[in-house]
């Protein structure tokens, strides 16, 4: 709580001395021009898990999902950005950082700021994310210090992470992040420090669009804070991320492996997000193949999507399985709001199957499960 009222004290000092008018709200974490942009949403679901009796029983749920504030504000090469979310059961922050325009090419960003690894934006177009989030490598956000440079193509991102953007034993949050508690009766003592990222990518204009290409390396340390003792971690990825006419392809190959120390069971290890916690194998190979199509209209526009993952545990247990996950969806942009329709299908997969709250873990059963989810929101 100290550093949630901490941010938003340094937000109203900022507004204060550099207010001069509210300007229409933008949803980009930095801008160009002097000023505040106060913006932020309001989103409800819907969800069917035909897995569920009580959700066939109901017709499914609908449900508040979160509002959020976001803030953007600059003086000259300085600014200041933040985005922080309530949902029907917390309240936490996404994001909040200062940053510095050192030259037209190179920026600073100092606090929590998002981690650069993996395709630049997200390697999913859904809701539901792809498999990268549920390991902590997707759209994750931690306290550190991010240098970008971007020019003629070329943009480069490095990073120093001392923490996660919360402690280790609390489980609700944005992103996902190592778990310090008990989870199916194993005790776990992890927590993540000493972060190192690295991204490079390349951005190729031809006819009809353009393609990105890049690659991450993370790395960092595990530190056992029952024992004293530090284990590390380390990823790595090369993606793709080529726009053509309308046509998006997203590809991405990771290797992930978590080490930590005095592990009770070296095969797995204990993860936290959204207000949840579950295990997932400490060493693996993650695959993610999207495609869509963007459409605009008179109205607005929509994007028609399919993405697929595919988690394959490379631990010492052989009784651990391939988790897979495949959503099919549609995107709808019009005026202020945001619409997506997705079908989601999960085999071993946390949050997307009946029985199979984890990531590459021994499998029960042996079955596809269904889920539909809508989610509504309204920007401004």
């Amino acid at each position: 709580m100290m550093m949630n009222k901490t941010l938003f004290a340094l937000s109203a000092l900022f507004a204060a001395i550099t207010m001069t008018g509210i300007t229409a709200p933008v949803m980009a974490d930095t801008q160009s021009e002097n000023g505040i942009n106060i913006g932020g949403a309001v989103r409800v679901n819907y969800a069917y898990k035909d897995y569920s009796e009580a959700s066939k029983d109901k017709g499914g749920d609908f449900t508040f999902d979160m509002a959020a504030i976001k803030f953007n504000g600059k003086l000259d090469d300085w600014g200041l950005a933040a985005e922080y979310r309530f949902t029907a059961s917390t309240d936490y922050i996404k994001y909040g950082y200062a940053y510095y325009d050192m030259t037209p090419d190179w920026q600073l960003q100092f606090g929590i700021n998002k981690v650069p690894f993996g395709n630049r934006e997200f390697i999913s177009n859904s809701f539901w994310f792809g498999i990268p989030y549920y390991l902590g490598f997707e759209d994750d956000h931690d306290i550190g210090v991010k240098a970008t440079y971007e020019n003629n193509g070329w943009h480069t991102d490095m990073a120093f992470y001392k923490s996660p953007e919360y402690g280790p034993t609390e489980n609700k949050r944005y992103a996902a992040d190592l778990y310090s508690g008990t989870i199916n009766g194993t005790e776990y003592h992890n927590e993540e420090t000493n972060q190192l990222n690295l991204r490079q990518t390349y951005t190729l204009e031809h006819n009809g669009g353009s393609t990105e290409l890049g690659g991450s390396i993370q790395y960092g340390q595990i530190y056992n804070s029952d024992t004293g003792n530090n284990g590390d971690r380390y990823a790595i990825a090369a993606h793709l991320n080529s726009n053509f006419n309308g046509w998006n392809l997203q590809l991405q190959a990771m290797q992930y492996e978590y080490d930590a120390a005095d592990a009770l069971d070296p095969n797995k290890i204990g993860i936290s997000v959204v207000s949840w916690q579950y295990e997932i194998a400490t060493k693996g190979q993650v695959y993610s193949v999207n495609l869509a199509k963007s459409f605009p209209t008179d109205w607005g526009s929509y994007k028609v999507y399919n993405d697929f993952g595919l988690m394959t545990p490379d631990v010492e247990d052989s009784d651990y399985d391939d988790s897979l996950q495949n959503v099919t969806g549609v995107a709808i942009a019009a005026g202020p709001t945001y619409t997506m329709f997705d079908i989601i299908l999960g085999k071993n997969m946390t949050f997307s199957t009946a029985n199979n709250d984890h990531v590459g873990l021994p499998e029960t059963g042996d079955d596809w499960d269904l889920r539909v989810n809508v989610n509504f929101g309204y920007y401004f």
